[in-house]
């Protein structure tokens, strides 16, 4: 009794365990990170090479990187580029239907995937190391021979159309693509596919897109993974040494050129709403892109601790999503803010906006708010790098976006050599509210409501 009693009391006075540090004031050396560098090759048809070895895994992953897009679509045929890279993955080439093209990559449990966007596209394979030669045979004849099965490519039209049918049934999704065609404006960027821009498009128009824009001149080769330099270099100048290189020369478009405005699209039954504001921004080669950046992630990317966040959606719960983004380009970038919110907090909700957006540029920051900001981005950067694939598409894309060789290397350094003044001039010379262009997704009550507050309103009808 006396033994479990002195055990009882030992243990009540025994010492408390220490406090929890505030993860806010715990000091780390500075962060230091170099990427590894790919090692970069021309084949004698001038077809670029990326290869950077990797030999913890038995996998190879290879990615073409193709000068095309949406951007480049023909006037009243907006969606061949897409389609065409759609069905280069799901029709088949020469001597090889699509069907048995799936079949002999689920075999060897490799992936391919075709992806194509308004400024890009990408072709890509993830193949085990012991299959790689087969596998690359497969993917070297989708990119330069595809056959565009016919019932493919009528698949693709119309699995696109039933997309564009049922875009009202998204509002979010809805906002988004015309708030992409209103930045866009004054450039073939912001023309958008239709129903019957689809409709028009034949198996030619492929065929004509695909000898375009894919050729050697025109793609960047990345190879990573658990292969040798020889080795790729040997693969690569086997199965796209016989690629002829072209003359074609693609278009240089005009830049976006958007015009500020008040926009409204009206869909029926709609309980919520989508508020976006948008501004031009800073191109990815001008210097003001860093202290952008930081400006862009105080406001709304920066997620819970972001002013947006804070304001609108912690503080008076007005909103079911809340944020910013900045998308900078090699020669220039968009901003925008949002927020989804219910339909009657709808104009509270733009003029918190609005009034967020002014205070970047005229509330000075605090040194502790610039620093934490820092910090964050400089972290996130290298999760950036978490394979080897993805550190030798960053450097593919510095060359197809004519960015400077060591844009990585110093990317930390920019954005910590970014002081308070330097935020808050970006701001206030690009995120004018007055100058923004302001979209607006709601239903009959919200557009009455908002046409009051603005009134010279535009109606935009849904596609």
């Amino acid at each position: 009794m006396l033994l479990c009693a002195f055990f009882f009391h030992r243990d009540a006075f025994a010492a408390a365990p220490p406090p929890v540090p505030n993860p806010d004031r715990i000091v780390f050396k500075p962060l230091s990170f170099t990427p590894p560098r790919a090692e970069r090759l021309t084949l004698h048809n001038g077809l670029v090479l990326y290869i950077l070895p990797n030999h913890e895994l038995p996998l190879v992953k290879i990615t073409a990187l193709v000068r095309t897009g949406s951007m480049y679509d023909p006037l009243e045929k907006e969606g061949l580029a897409e389609l065409t890279g759609q069905v280069m993955r799901t029709g088949g080439f020469e001597g090889m239907t699509g069907s048995a093209l799936d079949e002999a990559l689920e075999s060897m449990a490799a992936n391919l995937t075709m992806s194509t966007h308004r400024d890009s596209g990408a072709l890509s394979l993830s193949v085990l190391r012991k299959d790689r030669d087969k596998g690359l045979e497969l993917f070297s004849r989708v990119l330069m021979k595809p056959l565009f099965e016919a019932e493919k490519l009528t698949l693709a039209k119309d699995l696109r159309i039933e997309d564009l049918r049922r875009i009202a049934d998204n509002p979010q999704k809805l906002a988004f693509r015309e708030f992409g065609r209103l930045l866009h404006e004054g450039s073939p960027r912001g023309r958008l596919f239709t129903a019957s821009s689809l409709k028009r498009i034949q198996r030619d128009d492929l065929v004509a897109c695909h000898q375009q824009f894919y050729h050697p001149g025109n793609v960047i080769l990345s190879i990573s993974g658990d292969i040798t330099r020889d080795e790729a270099e040997a693969l690569a100048n086997r199965y796209f040494g016989s690629w002829r290189p072209s003359e074609k020369r693609n278009e240089i478009l005009p830049l976006p050129q958007p015009r500020a405005g008040k926009f409204f699209i009206r869909t029926t039954d709609l309980t919520q709403s989508i508020v976006i504001f948008g501004w031009p921004a800073p191109a990815k080669k001008d210097g003001r892109s860093f202290p952008f950046e930081i400006a862009d992630f105080i406001v709304g990317s920066g997620g819970f601790r972001s002013r947006i966040f804070q304001e609108i959606r912690t503080k008076r719960g007005l909103a079911y999503s809340a944020g910013s983004f900045y998308t900078a380009k090699s020669d220039y970038g968009i901003f925008g803010a949002y927020t989804q919110t219910k339909s009657d907090s709808t104009v509270e909700v733009i003029s918190l906006l609005r009034g967020i957006i002014a205070a970047i540029g005229k509330r000075p920051l605090t040194e502790k708010e610039l620093e934490t900001t820092k910090n964050s981005i400089t972290n996130s950067f290298i999760f950036s790098f978490t394979s080897t694939d993805k550190i030798a598409m960053q450097q593919a894309m510095l060359e197809y976006e004519d960015l400077p060789e060591d844009y990585l290397i110093t990317y930390c350094n920019n954005i910590n050599n970014v002081n308070i003044k330097d935020v808050t001039t970006v701001a206030e010379t690009h995120l004018d509210p007055e100058k923004a262009i302001v979209l607006i997704v709601g239903n009959d009550a919200v557009h009455k409501e908002v046409s009051a507050l603005f009134p010279g309103i535009k109606k935009i009808e849904s596609p």
